[in-house]
Parts: C-alpha cells; structure tokens; sequence
C-alpha cells in the first residue's frame, strides 16, 4: 500500500516539511505532516464510539481527503465528493456498511469512464476551514460537530464544478440492483 508521500510523488508533487499545510492552508509548523497528524488523531470532543456521532467521522475524512487530493488516488475524488454529495444532496443517512457499497459501484463506473477525472480547485482555495481551526476553535463536542458540518459543507462547495458528475454516480448508486 503507498503512502501520501509516494502518492504525492506519484502525483508529481514535492512535500513541504515546514510552515502552513501548503494545500489546505492549515496553520501547522511542519506543513502537511502536522495537518495530516491532527487528522489522524481525530477530534477529541467527539465519542465515536457513539453510532450517532459515526457521520461526523466520514465528514472529516471527506473534508480532509478534498482538501488534499494530491496526497491520493484520483479515484478518491470520485469517492468522497460523491458520499458528501449522497450526504448534502439525498439526505443519507451514512453508516460503514455503506462505504464498500459505494466503492463497488465505483469500481463498476470507472470501468467505461477511464479517462474521466475530476480537476480539484485552486491549492488553497478548497474551503477555508482546516484541521487547525477545528482543532484550535472546538471548546465542546456540540461546536465540534458543528465546525465539521460547516467544513464538510465548504469543501464540498468548493467542489461544485463536480457536482453534476457526482449526481450521476449518486443516482446510478442509489437505483443499483
């Protein structure tokens, strides 16, 4: 399994060992290592293991994930902008069992649309909200969710050049057999 830092290769980007997360903006010190560690380590505020609290989980990865699309696999795109808009657009309700679903159907679409990609916005200008200001402005888990919500929602925003795309997977998810 490749890490980010051979898929950012991979992708023919050069890692940033210090200052601010160069694709999200986060105010870290060591760049997108730090951003990537704040990711890892979670939100504190929240119990996940509450299967009520378990959407603010993929919330956080699909933010994340949109906001860093260099660091992944172009199909990832795909993935995490069609859960978000199942999530904002449909009113799914997420859970894990849904997620595998979601990637077989992929697997199936990306079968006769090899060429297709989804072109990220602008570095920078992917949503303004970050891990560190999560991090930094989540005094209780009632306003952790609540600033996840909003970066879920921003970062998806920021993707709705995409958004018709996604619409079709998503139907194509929801009317499978």
């Amino acid at each position: 399994m490749q890490d980010y830092v051979d898929l950012a290769e991979k992708n023919g980007v050069t890692l940033l060992d210090s200052g601010q997360c160069q694709f999200c903006g986060a105010k870290t010190e060591r760049g997108i290592h730090e951003c990537l560690e704040i990711f890892n380590l979670g939100f504190q505020e929240i119990d996940f293991s509450n299967i009520e609290n378990h959407i603010f989980r993929f919330l956080i990865v699909d933010a994340h994930t949109l906001q860093h699309p260099e660091i992944h696999g172009r199909w990832n795109n795909h993935f995490h902008l069609s859960r978000l808009h199942l999530i904002f657009e449909y009113g799914i309700k997420w859970t894990y069992e849904l997620s595998p679903k979601l990637s077989d159907y992929l697997n199936k679409y990306k079968v006769h649309k090899q060429n297709e990609n989804l072109t990220p916005p602008e570095i920078l200008k992917r949503g303004t909200i970050t891990t560190t200001d999560i991090q930094e402005k989540s005094i209780d888990d009632t306003e952790c969710k609540e600033l996840i919500r909003k970066w879920a929602l921003e970062v998806y925003e920021k993707w709705n050049a995409h958004h018709h795309t996604v619409d079709d997977i998503a139907k194509g998810f929801l009317n499978r057999k």
